[in-house]
């Protein structure tokens, strides 16, 4: 479920003896402005409606997800223009341009009401899972618009991972597969839209645990299908939820084969306006 209404992440379920070992971030789920901030965005406000702001349908995918798998979910509502949660400390677009230009205090207030709070909160979560249970999945949850810059997205579902870790990599096309074979119509491809290993969250926790204790996946949803609403991305998720749901009965094995062949797979780099 999201935070509360200032944006400071919450987590539900906590983990315990019957967690699959799961966490579920959903780091773009709503497009609030903080009271203080607001004035920053004058003339801006459309734009924060769009997917520059937030990623329509992730936080109900998040919630799909963190409800049949019985894990722990983060999300925000904070706006990604106020900070993007998905971008490391130092990145060129961790705010929008007039917040950006804003006094460095003005930025450190942000960074450290909202953005320090959840990296603290999503990694107690991914050390409780690991020390529990010797390995996480940590599944973040996005989507991402159609078309960019003029160029069609030629995908339904995006699986991103670090192509170097063998086990990320077995796991993505184990789901590719298996989504593929409940419904032979939807586009599944591995590390497209984006690059599954460029800066973001999973790469963060990716520098903190072994490959074999943490497993950092990020599923894209094309917004297509949650603008299309009603039964049809009821059905969507039921498909990724479930087809990951019978994957986790059974340990995830290493493939090479997988690391070496990442079908599908787009090397571009994530944009400034991503999603």
């Amino acid at each position: 479920m999201a935070g509360p209404l200032n944006g400071a992440p919450r987590a539900l379920d906590e983990p315990g003896t019957n967690s699959p070992g799961v966490v579920i971030t959903c780091e773009h789920a709503g497009n609030r402005i903080p009271a203080p901030y607001r004035t920053y965005f004058s003339g801006h406000f459309d734009l924060v409606r769009t997917h520059r702001g937030y990623d329509p349908g992730a936080l109900e995918m998040a919630r799909t997800c963190a409800t049949a798998l019985s894990a722990p979910l983060l999300a925000s509502m904070v706006t990604r223009l106020v900070v993007d949660l998905n971008r490391s400390v130092r990145h060129p677009a961790l705010h929008f341009d007039t917040i950006r230009q804003a006094p460095e205090d003005i930025r450190k207030a942000i960074v450290e009401a909202y953005y320090a709070p959840y990296r603290s909160r999503a990694q107690a979560l991914m050390d409780t899972i690991v020390t529990h249970h010797g390995q996480v999945l940590h599944l973040s949850c996005h989507s991402f618009v159609p078309e960019l810059d003029g160029k069609r997205r030629t995908a339904d579902i995006g699986l991103l991972y670090d192509p170097k870790r063998a086990l990320e990599a077995s796991l993505c096309e184990q789901w590719q597969t298996a989504m593929a074979r409940r419904d032979h119509r939807l586009a599944i491809r591995r590390n497209y839209p984006y690059r599954g290993n460029g800066d973001g969250l999973t790469t963060t926790f990716r520098r903190r645990y072994a490959p074999d204790a943490y497993l950092g996946i990020e599923l894209e949803i094309n917004q297509e299908h949650v603008f299309a609403g009603g039964h049809h991305w009821a059905s969507l998720r039921k498909l990724i939820v479930d087809t990951l749901s019978e994957l986790l009965q059974r340990p995830v094995k290493p493939d090479p084969a997988a690391a070496r062949h990442p079908s599908g797979s787009h090397l571009s780099q994530r944009e400034e306006t991503s999603s």
